[in-house]
């Protein structure tokens, strides 16, 4: 009877040690491939920061930029990929906030915090998510110096594909969630504070903003690459933009090629129908000169004259060398153009902070006009933040970067040019009246 129990359970003993046996074989073999893993991720972290270590120090050698004044503090060739950790968030003062990120630290963190709803990443089962300040941190770094991703992306310790990522998805949440609070039109106190700034710091009355253009350098596109040639000759995409008695964009139309015409862009934009249904004055226009009259923008001489929209007055040569202008009318023609640098120093102001925009951008043109839009709010946070702005900046930005093209006057007259000369006028009596 034993025997016959013994032969019954045989096969099961056999089975139970076979996988006994194939369970230590599977075990050995995972032990391996996990030591064997091991070993290679060593390597190639190895390989990786002596890669990084041979980079930074090459950069440092040379220079990253041959104008950048020589720092002395120890981080300045720190080759780790601790970096935005161990140095930027301990060791960071207020002026390096400043000159690397263009904004105060209290800026940065509050910008970081509007963009969270859009910018958090969860972690996954291969990687960590890059925490929402580092990915703000190195979009700002990149449009703050327009320097190579591939620099960037050693910097951080993060790749170049990582690196456009962060700028793209950056300049997307800029524009979705702050227009409406660094961007949008202004109200009636502000349409009078503006007014009120245009005359004491300007000489300019009853007018509440001057629009311009902007120019931004991009790369050859590879379709119409002719209509992106302004009249200087070079590729730009063109930018229309409203700035108020402070300094800052109330209105930017963005996205235009470079050789469209401005005027086109002016009677195309929401500015437009929005001045000429009367929405950039209060409910009661203002009186001026014994007038109700709503309040103006000023404009450059390739916009068309409105009631709305004073320019110059257009400098026709008569016979002989004279100019066929009175003498009151080379006076408004002069304090049209004082007033007009309001716009002209807050878009050297914006080049300056943001140099993405004064050098040749070499981003798609489909990022192109989105990352002029978030240059254009984060230049108005700064300024309502009051975050300094350095003057280097804008010496280095006027010595590096082409001149702005000049416009020519449209050939076409506004649709009612006379109650236009009737308001342009009125300003040229009262600065006569000032004048006397």
């Amino acid at each position: 009877m034993p025997c016959e129990e013994e032969e019954q359970l045989r096969p099961f003993m056999f089975l139970m040690t076979y996988m006994l046996l194939k369970r230590r074989r599977d075990l050995n073999n995972a032990n391996t491939q996990r030591r064997g893993e091991i070993q290679r991720r060593i390597r190639h972290r190895q390989y990786f920061l002596q890669s990084q270590r041979r980079t930074l120090m090459m950069m440092i050698a040379g220079g990253m930029r041959s104008n950048v004044r020589v720092r002395t503090r120890p981080w300045s060739t720190t080759p780790s990929t601790d970096w935005w950790e161990r140095v930027v968030m301990t060791e960071f003062q207020p002026s390096d906030w400043l000159d690397k990120f263009r904004m105060s630290r209290e800026t940065f963190f509050y910008l970081c915090d509007k963009l969270r709803p859009r910018l958090a990443r969860q972690d996954t089962s291969f990687r960590l998510a890059l925490p929402v300040e580092k990915r703000v941190a190195v979009a700002l770094w990149r449009l703050a110096s327009n320097i190579e991703y591939r620099t960037i992306s050693t910097l951080f310790g993060v790749g170049k594909s990582t690196v456009c990522r962060c700028v793209r998805d950056m300049c997307h949440a800029i524009v979705a969630l702050l227009s409406s609070i660094y961007l949008r039109p202004p109200s009636e106190q502000e349409l009078e504070d503006s007014a009120r700034l245009f005359l004491s710091n300007w000489g300019f009355p009853h007018c509440v903003a001057a629009i311009a253009t902007l120019h931004t350098a991009i790369i050859t596109p590879s379709n119409n690459a002719s209509d992106y040639a302004n009249p200087a000759g070079w590729l730009s995409v063109l930018s229309q933009v409203a700035v108020s008695g402070r300094g800052q964009f109330w209105d930017v139309c963005a996205s235009f090629p470079g050789g469209t015409d401005p005027a086109d862009i002016f009677q195309n934009s929401s500015l437009c129908a929005t001045a000429a249904e009367g929405g950039l004055s209060s409910a009661l226009p203002p009186v001026f000169m014994g007038n109700s009259l709503r309040y103006v923008l000023l404009g450059e001489a390739c916009y068309p004259l409105q009631s709305w929209l004073m320019k110059a007055y257009p400098e026709e040569k008569g016979r002989g060398s004279s100019t066929a202008l009175t003498q009151p009318q080379r006076l408004f023609n002069g304090q049209l153009t004082r007033a007009l640098r309001v716009s002209e120093e807050a878009l050297l102001k914006l080049r300056a902070r943001w140099q993405c925009l004064s050098k040749r951008n070499d981003c798609g043109l489909d990022v192109v006009p989105t990352m002029i839009l978030a240059c254009c709010i984060l230049h108005n946070m700064c300024e309502s933040h009051g975050d300094a702005f350095r003057t280097e900046w804008q010496v280095e930005v006027t010595e590096a970067e082409s001149p702005q093209p000049t416009h020519k006057q449209p050939l076409t007259h506004s649709i009612d040019q006379s109650q236009a000369e009737e308001v342009r006028q009125l300003f040229h009596d009262y600065f006569e009246e000032q004048n006397n």
